[in-house]
């Protein structure tokens, strides 16, 4: 299955019903960026998104697939008001422990062709529903492969896996950070990158492609301040070559913002300053900073806030400086008490996505630059396999919460009523 401009805009009926004098003009379908704002048709767009990477593979032939479950999906999705996803569109077969199975390629650039059906299917059930997509292309982090699998490709087979207790932190995100300098696996890179975006390079429903998840020059500022410019180069680089394929679409870095710019502004500015960004990008992880603890969320929890509304309104005041739209596209929050069951209430983290919608509605409602949100993530009608809430090779329940997580961890249940809910009341206040 293959989705075209010609299939989203449908242009024969509606050429048919008009009189033969009548001037018409397409309706320009691709958003567009505008100084500080997205806009659609000349429009400003604003959204209500969600994060859903395993989209393609929900999407693939049935023996890991399930396109019915697919379009319930969406369908709820939309029942809510998400409009905006973002799928994980390139995924590497590695020798990582907790990289996800099938994947996207292989180190001899051989293609998966299940999971680019799966894509396909995916954005055409995401056409007729109106939606659009964030396809990002590969991932700092090893739970799709990543960037350590592509050093493995072209260094002899040598890798590290991320918390393995002979190699602590930073060790696996400063080795994962010398991909940049390592011009064989860029261009392996670069090869991939350059292939599925001709394949959707005239597709409408796709809003932007980004360069990875949550890119990093390193993990430590030893390490990564001698990469920097390697790292500037790989944006740039990567960046002119979607672009040129594809000039049509957006292309972001995928980027935490300052949490994965060494904490330094200024590698934040010189990242993003490139006229082939068109808008920056924040993550936004209280746990995972530990800026709350999970044993105490209700002790932790307001400190924890403050310093979220924080880290808000500095990429909102960068944003403003650089003359660029904002997108929150990662932004989650654990269980009350740390449970990872749809039972385990979500009084905390409904609260945690009450702040995030705040903020994106008083930028909206003050002119500023956030044009929208994806929580992380969509679970739906996933749910656990296992007792311990671990991924094994071979599953498919497929939800939010990636391979070298706990099942259930972050993402949203379909039984999730109130934080539900809050989305759907955010989505509504957006379109109004």
């Amino acid at each position: 299955m293959m989705v075209t401009r010609r299939t989203i805009l449908g242009a024969g009926a509606a050429l048919a019903a008009l009189p033969a004098s009548a001037a018409f003009t397409p309706v320009d379908p691709y958003i567009r960026r505008k100084g500080t704002s997205l806009t659609l048709g000349g429009k400003p767009y604003r959204f209500a998104g969600a994060n859903m990477w395993y989209g393609a593979w929900l999407g693939a032939r049935p023996d890991f697939g399930n396109r019915a479950r697919l379009a319930r999906e969406l369908d709820a999705l939309l029942e809510l008001g998400v409009t905006n996803i973002r799928i994980l569109a390139g995924a590497e077969e590695s020798p990582l422990k907790n990289a996800v199975s099938p994947a996207f390629r292989n180190a001899g650039n051989k293609w998966n062709p299940d999971l680019t059906d799966g894509l396909a299917h995916l954005l055409a059930q995401m056409e007729a529903r109106g939606m659009r997509a964030v396809l990002y292309l590969t991932n700092f982090w090893e739970w799709s492969g990543g960037m350590m699998t592509y050093l493995s490709y072209v260094n002899g087979g040598k890798f590290i896996d991320m918390n393995d207790p002979a190699h602590p932190w930073p060790e696996f995100p400063d080795m994962t950070a010398q991909f940049y300098a390592k011009s064989e696996a860029v261009k392996l890179y670069h090869d991939y990158v350059a292939s599925v975006v001709k394949l959707y390079a005239d597709v409408p429903t796709i809003m932007a492609w980004q360069l990875a998840n949550e890119p990093r020059p390193g993990g430590s500022a030893k390490i990564a301040e001698p990469l920097l410019p390697a790292y500037y180069g790989w944006i740039q680089s990567t960046a002119k070559l979607i672009k040129s394929i594809a000039p049509n679409h957006l292309v972001s870095t995928g980027s935490e913002g300052l949490k994965g710019s060494i904490e330094r502004a200024d590698v934040f500015r010189k990242a993003h300053a490139f006229a082939e960004i068109d808008y920056l990008t924040a993550h936004i992880w209280p746990l995972n900073w530990s800026w709350i603890n999970a044993r105490d969320i209700p002790g932790t929890h307001d400190a924890g806030a403050a310093k979220v509304a924080e880290y808000l309104a500095q990429h909102e005041a960068l944003a403003t400086e650089m003359g660029k739209p904002l997108v929150i596209e990662e932004f989650g929050y654990p269980r009350d008490g740390g449970g990872y069951d749809p039972e385990a209430s979500t009084a905390y983290k409904d609260r945690y996505y009450r702040q995030i919608f705040a903020a994106v509605e008083a930028s909206v409602k003050a002119g500023g630059p956030i044009a929208g949100s994806n929580f992380w993530a969509w679970n739906g009608e996933g749910r656990a396999v296992h007792g311990d809430h671990r991924f094994r090779t071979g599953d498919t329940a497929w939800l939010g919460d990636p391979p070298h997580e706990p099942q259930g961890w972050y993402g949203v249940f379909d039984s999730d009523e109130t934080t539900k809910a809050i989305i759907k009341a955010h989505a509504a206040a957006l379109a109004r």
